[in-house]
């Protein structure tokens, strides 16, 4: 009996790590990855594993120490503006919590963060008052508080948010004096701000701006008439595209060589299938691209509107004068941020019957009926954000689209997340048991290495978001984060994605250079 015994024993205990092996990961299914098997990390050295936000989103600090109104901050007090009847007066608080922030930024062992400028704070009047130094002061110890952690700071100069005094001057970036005024707020982040920071976004999605807030008017947009909205979103691009040689130009003239910084710009990339492989689907699925990214990358990178836009816009489209043009060839862009979350079919509207419904119909949205289904049958799962559904080969074909159509520009994707399907009312544990952003991201981001594999010269990826967060007019009714926050005691709690993606990191990110680790070691002794 005791041989016996002991025979069962030595088995149990043969047995037992694979039985605990087998339970763990039963508990948590995707955990696992093949990219993170014992196999070379298809990401090149000094690769950015980051997440993103944005000022308004994430900081509160409503009117602290200086801080003026901004069109965000009288947009959404007016009522019925937002779903939930919620603002961003406190929201994660992050300017008081910024160095808890970049203490738990460093223990999800990411290298670099996305964060924006609230224009308001650093200028609260634009240039028809004086610059806040205690806005500049909080900034200056944010990005203190990342480098310390050694994280590198990715600072965005505007992310959807302006002076009210602007917005009431000037309608907002209808106007061609906004040109002026946001070089003016790129100088002083430049000159207070750059001697830290070697990672510049003039814009996060402007199409996506003007889209929102001039076209469906659900955005703040001044007082324009409804009657010119077909045309006062190309008056916005214009502006925004305009302002965005400008800075460029300001920090290549002045203080690019001694910073040794770099300055792109961040777009909203949708990838578009043709519906068909007939020859006007194929060619409506370009022109989807042309009126929704090239819009803006065209005149930034080659000095001119893209051809589909100016035959079918004809007068609509404003006209760059020389100086302009003098202006974009002086600018350009270092490098292409992409915000990429779902892929849409592309149907020809132009030379073929479409129902005048169909989303994309339009003379200003290039006659290309947009749909995600076809022949009834989705593209890919429906998020949590009706409009948005999972289709990870958009990814790599968005890449290697950017890559050939700009020459292979160092590209950052600058936001990739998914929004779940929870709601206010779920419970704790269903918020934070995320299996299916898990997947989400396991799988973008084998798109993402598949085209790297290919010589697409991707140098970071930034998961949307950080922290669940005030979603625009969705308030806080939609999910994206990696960590779930109270919003009575602020406590940020990780999901299981957060935990993925520490992992994800570990087993991916490659040792720094010494060049790099020398830079970090030199923005913090700065």
């Amino acid at each position: 009996m005791a041989t016996y015994c002991r025979q069962w024993l030595l088995l149990l205990l043969l047995l037992l790590p694979l039985m605990v092996s087998s339970a763990a990961r039963f508990r948590t299914p995707l955990l696992t990855h093949n990219l993170e098997d014992s196999s070379p990390s298809p990401f090149p050295p000094n690769f950015f594993f980051g997440t993103s936000s944005s000022s308004y989103q994430y900081e509160g600090g409503y009117l602290s120490d200086g801080k003026g109104l901004s069109n965000w901050d009288v947009f959404t007090h007016q009522p019925g503006n937002i779903l939930d009847g919620s603002n961003g007066d406190v929201a994660a608080d992050q300017y008081d919590l910024y160095k808890e922030d970049a203490d738990l930024l460093a223990s999800l062992g990411v290298n670099s963060h996305k964060f924006s400028i609230s224009w308001s704070r650093v200028l609260p009047k634009g240039r028809h008052g004086n610059i806040n130094l205690e806005g500049i002061k909080y900034y200056r110890n944010l990005i203190d508080s990342l480098l310390l952690k050694g994280i590198e700071p990715f600072v965005t100069i505007n992310h959807y948010d302006l002076p009210q005094e602007l917005q009431d001057r000037f309608q907002g970036w209808l106007s061609p004096e906004m040109q002026e005024e946001y070089a003016y707020l790129a100088d002083v982040c430049f000159n207070h701000l750059g001697d830290k920071v070697k990672y510049w976004i003039t814009f996060n999605e402007p199409n996506m701006w003007a889209i929102a807030a001039y076209r469906y008017r659900l955005w703040p947009h001044g007082n324009c008439s409804e009657g010119n909205a077909t045309k006062d979103i190309f008056i916005v691009a214009h502006n925004m595209i305009l302002a965005h040689a400008a800075a460029v130009n300001i920090y290549r003239k002045n203080y690019q060589q001694q910073q040794g910084g770099e300055i792109g710009i961040a777009m909203l990339f949708t990838w578009f299938l043709p519906m068909t492989n007939s020859t006007v689907d194929k060619a409506a699925a370009e022109r989807a691209h042309s009126f929704l990214s090239n819009w803006f990358l065209d005149p930034i990178m080659y000095g001119s509107y893209p051809k589909e836009m100016k035959d079918i816009l004809g007068s609509h489209l404003p006209e760059f004068s020389s100086t302009d043009l003098e202006k974009l060839k002086a600018g350009g862009s270092d490098f292409i941020g992409i915000n990429h979350y779902t892929t849409y079919y592309a149907q020809d509207c132009l030379y073929s019957t479409c129902d005048p419904s169909m989303a994309g119909n339009t003379r200003e949205e290039g006659f290309v009926g947009q749909s995600l289904s076809k022949n009834g049958k989705l593209i890919g799962e429906l998020a949590g954000l009706g409009y948005i559904a999972v289709y990870p080969p958009g990814m790599e074909k968005m890449v290697t689209y950017l890559k050939e159509k700009f020459s292979n520009i160092p590209l950052y994707v600058t936001e990739n997340g998914y929004c779940d399907t929870t709601t206010p009312n779920s419970n704790i544990e269903e918020v934070l048991n995320d299996t299916k952003r898990v997947k989400f991201f396991a799988d973008y981001l084998n798109a993402l290495a598949t085209a790297i594999r290919k010589g697409a010269d991707v140098r970071g990826y930034f998961i949307w978001s950080l922290f669940d967060n005030f979603e625009w007019t969705f308030g806080y009714t939609k999910r994206l984060g990696l960590y779930q926050f109270d919003r009575v005691t602020l406590k940020r709690t990780p999901k299981l994605s957060a935990k993925w993606y520490k992992q994800f990191i570990a087993k991916n990110r490659k040792v720094e250079s010494k060049m790099q680790l020398g830079n970090m070691i030199l923005h913090q002794n700065q």
